[in-house]
């Protein structure tokens, strides 16, 4: 684990433990056929685990800005080799829910910590990885448990023992890796007061995150819907049953935000949310026009189209709100300020699929998913009209992405 040379060792550990959230999404199918899933409960198991997540960002966010990077992703990551146990050997909903609880206590404390990590080596190129690990991982672990779901045998074990086995060389890297967070005498102390659940935003940086923030749980609110509901709209609207056509449309998302990430990694920070509303207000409105085109190669063309421009604005906004924050934190401030973010991530993931579970129940799911789309838009609109409001001083100006954007180039 080059920690010295390089941020992306650290942002692994993000892109490992995202690919753990994104994998169970290929597997609601066969869940479903052996305990008889609805959409309702796939959401609830969604909608738990961004709960789970939530609390623990709440909790544990800040703990390695005093504590050390190095015991806190140790720690986060021998309970993700508990919950690849839980979940590979889980007998039924309550298992699964189990499983993913602990998922989600691990993935908040990770986040935070392998963030700050690769901001503490590089804050330049940091910035950039922080960006582009969360869609990378999205992808990589729906593509993942989509191969071993349609190829493999044993697919509701399978994918968490090669997850498992991923964490075990993760763990032993970070024991290896030298700790990049200046230790104080008073650590403990500062630790133990850091536990307090609270939203980590230093006065100095509350502007640029109340710009930063909307647009994170907007672009968030749109992985919800594909992590959680996509398969089976694609299973209803275009009677594509197989594991793979589900998860394609949540790797096919998350895979062109990776993309555009890099894409405009050198692209103002405003100017991206502003590309982010646009892409999504194009993708979601081809996608709610899929779900009631005539021919159904049509139909198939326009959704996935239309979740490919949807990718583009998940890209876009989600660094936009990044690098409007985190690159303006001081370096003791910097794994709370991102867990902060990331409380808006888990947020839009979270609460907006678990509503549409529920109102898929009384409404059905073609007509929830048209509603989901339109909430969506809303937000991202709101949140770009957040971001050109006059006065927003704090926003960044364009610059290389992880530079201090503050004026006179300070931190």
């Amino acid at each position: 684990m080059p920690t010295r040379s390089s941020p992306l060792a650290a942002a692994s550990i993000t892109v490992t433990v995202l690919a753990s959230s994104s994998a169970p999404t290929p597997l609601y199918g066969t869940y479903a056929q052996h305990w008889g899933f609805s959409a309702t409960t796939t959401t609830v198991v969604f909608g738990v685990y961004a709960l789970a997540v939530l609390a623990s960002l709440l909790v544990l966010g800040r703990l390695s800005d005093h504590l050390g990077r190095r015991p806190v992703l140790a720690g986060a990551l021998a309970v993700q080799i508990v919950a690849m146990l839980v979940l590979a050997t889980a007998p039924g909903v309550p298992g699964l829910i189990a499983g993913r609880v602990l998922q989600g206590l691990s993935t908040g404390a990770a986040v935070g910590a392998a963030g700050g990590l690769a901001l503490d080596v590089d804050p330049r190129r940091g910035a950039v990885v922080n960006s582009v690990a969360p869609p990378v991982g999205t992808a990589a672990g729906a593509l993942l448990a989509a191969a071993v779901v349609g190829f493999l045998p044993w697919p509701t074990h399978l994918v968490y023992l090669v997850l498992l086995a991923v964490y075990v060389v993760q763990l032993v890297a970070v024991l290896r890796s030298p700790e990049t967070v200046p230790l104080r005498p008073d650590r403990l102390q500062e630790a133990r007061a850091s536990l307090v659940p609270r939203v980590a935003v230093p006065a100095e940086l509350r502007g640029a995150f109340a710009a930063g923030a909307p647009i994170v749980f907007a672009v968030w609110a749109l992985a919800g819907f594909y992590g959680s509901l996509a398969p089976a709209v694609v299973r209803a609207a275009f009677g594509w049953g197989s594991p793979v056509a589900g998860s394609a449309t949540l790797f096919l998302q998350t895979a062109v935000a990776a993309v555009c990430v890099l894409l405009l990694r050198t692209t103002a920070a405003r100017t991206c949310v502003l590309v982010a509303a646009a892409a999504l207000t194009v993708g979601m409105a081809l996608t709610v026009t899929a779900l009631s085109a005539g021919p159904p190669g049509l139909a198939r063309a326009l959704f996935f189209t239309g979740t490919a421009v949807a990718g583009v604005g998940f890209g876009a906004g989600f660094q936009g709100g990044i690098r409007t924050v985190v690159p303006r934190a001081r370096p003791g401030q910097r794994a709370g300020v991102l867990s902060s973010l990331y409380v808006a991530a888990y947020l839009g993931l979270g609460l907006p699929a678990v509503l549409a579970g529920a109102l898929s129940v009384h409404d059905g799911l073609l007509p929830t998913t048209r509603e989901y789309a339109v909430a969506v838009v809303v937000l991202a609109l709101l949140a770009a009209t957040a971001t050109v409001l006059p006065g927003r001083r704090e926003t960044p100006s364009p610059c290389t992405p992880g530079t201090p954007e503050t004026p006179g180039g300070t931190p």
